[in-house]
């Protein structure tokens, strides 16, 4: 089957039907939630310390699920009405922007803290018209331009995403580095077919020693092996989160969570955040309804 980014624009492709479709796939689910995980390691956040980080193409919120357990403000955005309309259904918390980011991004300089993307990038590559200003490195030129001046000093941003191409990898890379960022590819499990992931992690600034001189930016290592979980732990990132749950215990999401845990979950994260309203715990909670028909 060919790649969605080459059926249609993801504006087209990710309408009412498939976005539903997209967010209440479990296995979609657990991706998207295994892709955060990921980033955020390889963001690197200071522990215990609030941050403002930008979800780009953040589609139905699924990626921001993850952020919210994290205890994140995040701002997210994404092309697809369709995607925004049913991150609005499932209520949740980040500021959501209905924006074509391949036409630059329109925040303070400074405002965030980092900025992730999942599966998102790749779209950028395809042009939709033959105009010179809608060709893929123009887009991201753009892109990259506005993003390198939205975040913080030595912020970072991380990008899984799906390359068609080794050519590919490198105009986003180039044209990344010529709006100003440093860093690198991140490839985990290299060797495996199935579970090799892309990350380009980039650092808005590499800072400067105790003497002046221009620190090196190190890009953090990808994870070895074929993609099992017995390989996860000797490739631990400084950070590296527990596989299943956060570093408080609590589960995480991708791992199996039935229909009322998941409710429960969400009505204690509002109830914790003084969302009023809420409507209280009972027998009925989480049980499906007999159809009429």
């Amino acid at each position: 089957m060919s790649r969605p980014e080459f059926q249609a624009p993801p504006e087209i492709y990710y309408g009412d039907t498939e976005a539903k479709k997209y967010t209440h796939n479990t296995r979609n689910q657990a991706i998207q939630a295994e892709m955060t995980d990921r980033a955020l390691e390889l963001l690197n956040l200071p522990e215990g310390q609030p941050a403002l980080l930008l979800d780009i193409g953040c589609g139905s919120g699924l990626s921001g699920e993850i952020l919210d357990e994290e205890g994140y403000t995040w701002v997210g955005l994404d092309i697809a009405p369709s995607m925004l309309e049913v991150a609005l259904e499932r209520e949740v918390e980040g500021d959501l922007f209905l924006h074509d980011i391949g036409q630059g991004l329109g925040f303070r300089p400074g405002s965030f803290d980092g900025a992730i993307s999942i599966s998102v990038l790749q779209w950028l590559c395809n042009a939709d018209t033959t105009s010179p200003t809608s060709s893929p490195p123009a887009r991201l030129t753009r892109f990259f331009t506005s993003l390198h001046a939205a975040l913080t000093r030595s912020a970072r941003a991380v990008f899984q995403f799906y390359p068609q191409s080794d050519d590919q990898v490198t105009l986003i890379t180039s044209i990344a580095m010529r709006c100003g960022f440093e860093g690198g590819l991140v490839v985990d499990y290299p060797n495996s077919q199935k579970a090799k992931k892309f990350f380009l992690c980039l650092f808005a600034g590499g800072g400067e020693s105790s003497g002046g001189a221009r620190r090196k930016v190190e890009i953090p290592k990808g994870l070895d092996g074929d993609g099992g979980e017995q390989e996860r732990e000797p490739a631990a990132f400084e950070k590296r989160r527990t596989n299943g749950r956060g570093e408080k215990g609590k589960k995480r999401k991708g791992a199996k969570e039935n229909h009322k845990d998941w409710i429960l979950r969400k009505k204690e994260l509002y109830r914790k955040r003084g969302k009023e309203d809420v409507p209280r715990d009972s027998k009925f909670t989480g049980r499906k309804r007999k159809s009429v028909f």
